[in-house]
């Protein structure tokens, strides 16, 4: 997600964090600290308040990154890959690739609601102990009560049946598994996103207009969930669209390379001048990829530099591109494309790249798919 930076990582995976959070962090803070706790705990100095109201906002950050981290972390055991966690304003977003089957899709999807239900039931339970106790413990049991309500109603929240909610997740797995097809149930499950988040910026609209100011996180929410939604149902039209098409029947052959050892400057002259694309695959010693480089990238290398520098090292490396074999399905295929090379698949077969298959290639693939001309056989 653009405007997020790297805190670290969590299973194996890099936790990233969007710019919005502090406003979030601040916004839950000043919540607690100036309305909940002298509420609940009045007579206090304000500095107490305002410690309780970050340290609460703090540890309900902490149960987005479990709640995201048991998504991660069930994903690795079910062996699907996980580009990273975000924490966001409107909470958390955890990259991964597709299921191959719907258990899998269920329990990766069941995974972050049931730990925000886990954790909320145990911030109730020791907020309820705390207060038992009184005297210094009453403002952490108020914090806790506070988080343990928090924890329920994201897990809860989260359930609900609208993609990309959890709950659509949960939706589409059962629907896979109940009609075998999962373009089908991702059709189904996106197009019910839509409408729920059509709902919800309708109903937070109407909360806004009668002076709640909730309404208008509840309306930015449900357009989220409506352009995500559509976006999805779009996406699940291409895989239907492109069902048994094979990557060498979409591929461009041959393809424009360059070697990765020379210098960036050297790489100019001789490549990147000539090359009528924004990227161009490098090629090792040994005539194998190893990575794309973007021309954009070179042309931000300062020009003291470019001499020196080798054009493998500003280049993004063949383990992070999207790379497929000849006869693999297409639609496969282009669920490992990742934001850092956009819509390019290197195809290599027995360690040596024989084609590259483009945004151009599968948008001739679908107009021909759109002209019943089942999409067969490559351009000249």
């Amino acid at each position: 997600m653009g405007g997020s930076i790297r805190l670290g990582q969590v299973v194996g995976v890099p936790l990233r964090m969007h710019w919005s959070v502090p406003l979030l962090v601040i916004l839950f803070a000043y919540g607690l600290g100036r309305r909940t706790l002298p509420v609940w705990t009045p007579g206090r100095p304000a500095v107490v308040y305002a410690v309780a109201g970050v340290a609460g906002a703090a540890l309900l950050m902490g149960s987005l990154v479990l709640h995201e981290t048991a998504h991660a972390a069930t994903a690795r055991r079910k062996e699907i890959s996980v580009e990273d966690v975000t924490l966001w304003a409107l909470g958390g977003m955890t990259r991964m690739g597709r299921p191959k089957t719907a258990a899998a899709a269920f329990l990766v999807a069941i995974s972050g609601p049931l730990t925000s239900l886990v954790l909320g039931g145990a911030a109730l339970g020791a907020g309820i102990g705390l207060h038992v106790v009184g005297g210094w413990a009453e403002i952490p049991a108020v914090v806790l009560l506070w988080l343990g309500w928090a924890n329920l109603f994201l897990g809860l929240f989260n359930l609900l049946p609208a993609v990309p909610l959890d709950g659509g997740r949960v939706l589409q797995a059962l629907l896979w598994w109940r009609m075998k097809d999962r373009d089908r149930a991702d059709l189904t499950a996106s197009r019910g996103g839509q409408i729920t988040g059509v709902l919800m910026a309708g109903a937070g609209w109407v909360l806004l207009l009668r002076g709640a100011p909730v309404g208008l996180w509840i309306v930015f929410l449900g357009l989220f969930v409506t352009v995500v939604a559509g976006t999805e149902r779009r996406h699940a039209g291409l895989h239907s669209a492109l069902r048994g098409i094979r990557v060498d029947e979409a591929m461009t052959a041959p393809v424009a390379t360059g070697a990765d050892w020379l210098t960036i400057q050297q790489f100019i002259d001789e490549v990147a001048v000539h090359s009528r694309h924004s990227a161009v695959p490098l090629l090792d010693f040994e005539g194998r990829p190893s990575g794309i480089v973007q021309i954009r990238r070179l042309a931000g290398v300062p020009a003291e530099a470019r001499a020196s520098l080798r054009v493998r090292e500003v280049a993004v490396p063949l383990s992070q591109c999207a790379v497929a074999a000849p006869d693999d399905p297409l639609a496969e295929a282009l669920d490992r494309v990742s934001l850092r090379t956009g819509m390019r698949i290197l195809v290599v077969d027995a360690g040596h790249l024989v084609g590259i298959v483009t945004g151009k290639d599968v948008s001739r693939m679908m107009q021909r798919h759109s002209l019943g001309g089942g999409a067969r056989g490559a351009d000249g």
